[in-house]
């Protein structure tokens, strides 16, 4: 097995330990922020270098394999979602915002499958796929550490650096939210001759 690949299943092995860190009961607080949510914020980010670093160097050295490909996908939308889920579970982020990113993840997924069937085509990723990208790790990675839920700051209750960093938050939530439903479309659109009969 090559590196690319033993970093993507170190990826998947980091999400189990994201979700159990909340039960471990650790107490104490770093500028008001729970040390528990840093931990998880640190692995979430520990995570999302591996995505960056193991499709480089498949790249870079030429390793590109069937079971990097399957995994490697897979292991992000496991990551992605996961971290989505303990967020809600935290009251920091609507359901909406996973539910939507979650439909679009099978959408494209039986997409793929068919594709695969049909004699394997590959939709490019769209400029709506890389913003989705970007725009989703930032969001998450400012969740863990904004103290307040979705969109407070439009309540008025907030001011100054939480006013500004639940507004970062809320702006990047939006973005990648809308990223996602027009690269998932982008993509379908892209291989709709597969869809027909």
């Amino acid at each position: 097995m090559n590196l690319a690949n033993k970093l993507t299943i170190f990826r998947i092995i980091l999400v189990p330990i994201m979700v159990i860190i909340p039960l471990l009961g650790i107490n104490g607080e770093i500028l008001g922020i729970p040390i528990t949510y840093l931990i998880i914020d640190l692995i979430f980010i520990i995570a999302s270098i591996t995505d960056k670093l193991d499709g480089y160097i498949a790249r870079s050295r030429n390793q590109v394999t069937n079971f990097g490909k399957f995994l490697d996908p897979l292991a992000d939308k496991i990551l992605v979602l996961t971290a989505m889920i303990l967020l809600v579970e935290m009251n920091r982020l609507p359901a909406w915002i996973p539910a939507i990113v979650l439909t679009r993840e099978f959408a494209v997924s039986g997409y793929r499958l068919i594709a695969v069937e049909k004699g394997g085509k590959v939709i490019a990723a769209s400029i709506w796929g890389k913003l989705k990208t970007v725009t989703q790790m930032i969001a998450i990675i400012g969740a863990f550490i904004d103290m307040n839920a979705f969109g407070e700051c439009f309540t008025g209750a907030l001011s100054g650096i939480p006013f500004a960093l639940n507004l970062f938050v809320t702006i990047m939530m939006i973005i990648q939210t809308i990223a996602t439903i027009f690269s998932g479309y982008d993509y379908l659109k892209g291989g709709k001759e597969l869809l027909k009969g």
